[in-house]
């Protein structure tokens, strides 16, 4: 199984054997510990639980407790759920570490983008600028029309407009492993990664060839 748990750490840059500098984001993956294992025989499915960063019991729920403490883990702050097709070579309580990665690796890295807040259009979706002359004083970022009058008599959903930006679930894909650090569990991908340092991320083998 290719799949971890991680926080965002940063960007920063490597250099190959030619010298060409690479930008990739640290990424402290691990260790994770296999809190559950879920199969097609009992749950219709075939997926793996994993488990990342040490937590106070006070912390946690006393069902949280006890559904780690029955798959003989120490508390865990955060869970996340791997699609598994394999699960013979899995068994509770196993640590997994930066190691199931290797060098040339394609991951699909998936986080919550930054929140931006109340946003217009312009930063939103990219709209094009009104013009500032022709006798308009305050036009010029809005939307414009948003639609017709008698038909179609609405605004049609979906319709593009100002509102909440960012605060969403991003999925990165096909990234390439260009660092991997075993004493320091860390993982280094090229280019960027969805959401803020310190944010919590989920990295899996990639799904598209």
């Amino acid at each position: 199984m290719k799949g971890l748990i991680g926080k965002k750490l940063g960007m920063t840059q490597i250099f190959d054997e030619t010298g060409a500098a690479i930008p990739v984001t640290l990424i402290q993956a691990g260790p994770c510990f296999v809190t559950q294992i879920r199969r097609p025989e009992t749950e219709g499915y075939g997926a793996v639980q994993l488990g990342f960063g040490s937590a106070k019991p006070k912390r946690l729920t006393g069902g949280q407790l006890g559904h780690l403490k029955r798959g003989g883990s120490a508390p865990l702050r955060y869970l996340r759920e791997f699609r598994v097709k394999n699960l013979e070579d899995l068994q509770e309580g196993a640590e997994l570490t930066v190691r199931v990665f290797e060098i040339g690796d394609r991951v699909d890295i998936v986080g919550i983008s930054k929140g931006r807040g109340f946003a217009g259009v312009i930063k939103r979706h990219h709209f094009s600028r009104q013009p500032k002359t022709h006798g308009q004083s305050d036009r010029e970022r809005a939307p414009g029309s948003s639609s017709s009058t008698t038909t179609p008599g609405r605004v049609f959903k979906g319709k593009r407009g100002p509102g909440h930006m960012g605060s969403v679930r991003v999925s990165s894909q096909n990234l390439r492993v260009d660092l991997v650090d075993p004493e320091r569990n860390l993982l280094g991908v090229r280019g960027s990664v969805p959401g803020a340092t310190g944010d919590v991320v989920i990295i899996s083998e990639r799904r598209k060839q």
